[in-house]
């Protein structure tokens, strides 16, 4: 359950503000302030959203901290200040996985925490993926071959960025660098920043600040019309290899036998 109810009405009462002053410093009805503090209603998002701005706290915290004499506000900047994530979801109520198309990638920057502009994007869901939130980005450019540009990556969106874990592949949205698909180099709170790392080599890894992050998806699968390309036939020296590693398994058997 949220906290908005008692949030809202401790931030007034702190404020010294009456129910129908905050009313007409937000231009809203009295009466409805009352419901949203009495727990009858609940605000819409962009009313919540002007709350929070209000208050100069993330949705977050006004939604999900217990806000009062003893809490202690997140630093700004911090990757585990999460904010609200906006989803759709389908007539029998789950969750759906939005695909966000290359081409809808610089429309992402500005919609992505809004509801409608969320509810307009292509869906589509996958059996496997029956718990938790779900987004697929198609990617573009060769930055993580094998995986081809067009190919569209399945993220399980991730709350807290502290979780990242270095050497796994992730979609990272940042206010600078867009949507990229990178393998992670480091955790964030190591340093506020993250390292992102392609697996073609021919491109320099490079870091982002922790301020710049947007969101963070794990990638969980990926959907392609690229199929691989056969193995190719085992060289002389390929052999020679393989040969001598059975050798040494081998040798390593006998030992610990004797």
């Amino acid at each position: 359950m949220s906290n908005i109810s008692s949030n809202l009405k401790y931030l007034r009462k702190k404020k010294g503000l009456t129910q129908q002053q905050f009313a007409d410093t937000l231009e809203i009805k009295r009466s409805l302030v009352g419901a949203y503090e009495e727990d009858r209603a609940e605000p819409k998002y962009e009313l919540l959203k002007k709350f929070a701005e209000f208050y100069e706290l993330s949705m977050d915290e006004l939604i999900n901290d217990r806000i009062d004499d003893r809490w202690k506000p997140k630093p700004k900047g911090d990757p585990a200040n999460i904010r609200v994530l906006s989803i759709s979801v389908d007539s029998q109520d789950r969750e759906n996985i939005e695909l966000v198309p290359v081409k809808a990638s610089a429309g992402y920057l500005n919609g992505y925490g809004d509801p409608e502009y969320i509810s307009e994007l292509p869906k589509f869901h996958l059996p496997m993926f029956r718990q938790g939130t779900y987004r697929a980005f198609e990617i573009k450019g060769d930055s993580m071959l094998p995986l081809q540009s067009g190919t569209i990556v399945v993220g399980e969106y991730l709350s807290n960025w502290n979780d990242v874990k270095p050497g796994d592949t992730y979609v990272v949205i940042s206010k600078n660098d867009g949507i990229v698909y990178k393998r992670i180099g480091n955790r964030v709170k190591e340093n506020k920043t993250l390292k992102l790392i392609s697996d073609n080599p021919v491109y320099e890894p490079y870091s982002i600040q922790a301020d710049e992050l947007l969101e963070i998806w794990k990638a969980k699968a990926f959907i392609s019309t690229h199929f691989p390309e056969p193995a190719p036939e085992p060289t002389l020296e390929t052999l020679t290899n393989m040969v001598s590693q059975m050798q040494k398994s081998i040798s390593n058997l006998d030992k610990n036998r004797n």
